[in-house]
């Protein structure tokens, strides 16, 4: 079961999740009460009975001191600083209709999240409009895409670009008849 067509990749966001809230040694209900998201659901993602959109797991997250790059990486360790990356090494975060291929494995300690997204027709950020610390900035490529931030909506057309500081709501949707890419960054890191 989904609950939108831009879901996180990866079976074991559950067991992720579970393993992280164990860490800090919340229960379900505490996490429910910190994040404002439904203990249901909570418990539906750590059984596998749901994947959860990026917009609700980074809602999760907001109840840890943890980004979605850090949520998804090999381990909390420094990584090795690379410094160059061929299309195969880019880091798929998701799956579906949005697909978010980000520069670098693990984002601990970098300031900065550069990212290479393509929506299909119909792809969006899901139900929830997204909020989190920082700015962020993007480029459309091809296609276009429909953004709204803090309720101003704009459609923006390959050659046009965005830059907002990202503790508004906002959202993304591709409401177009072709996919969509661009280039975006955002700091510091919060997927």
């Amino acid at each position: 079961m989904t609950d939108s067509a831009s879901d996180i990749r990866g079976d074991d966001v559950g067991i992720r999740l579970q393993r992280l809230r164990t860490q800090f040694q919340l229960s379900q209900r505490q996490l429910s009460k910190r994040s404002s998201v439904a203990n249901a659901t909570i418990s539906q993602i750590e059984s596998g009975a749901l994947n959860p959109t990026i917009g609700t797991l980074r809602k999760i997250l907001s109840g840890f001191p943890i980004s979605l790059a850090a949520f998804f990486g090999d381990d909390l360790a420094p990584p090795a600083q690379q410094t160059f990356y061929r299309k195969s090494e880019l880091t798929e975060l998701s799956e579906g209709s949005v697909s978010y291929r980000q520069v670098g494995n693990s984002l601990l300690n970098r300031a900065i999240q550069f990212l290479w997204e393509r929506y299909e027709p119909g792809g969006d950020t899901g139900r929830h409009a997204l909020s989190h610390e920082g700015e962020e900035c993007g480029f459309v490529i091809s296609g276009e895409l429909t953004v709204t931030v803090a309720g101003e909506t704009r459609t923006l057309k390959a050659g046009e670009a965005y830059y907002f500081n990202s503790d508004q709501p906002h959202t993304f949707k591709n409401e177009g008849a072709g996919p969509c890419e661009l280039i975006s960054a955002c700091t510091p890191p919060s997927f």
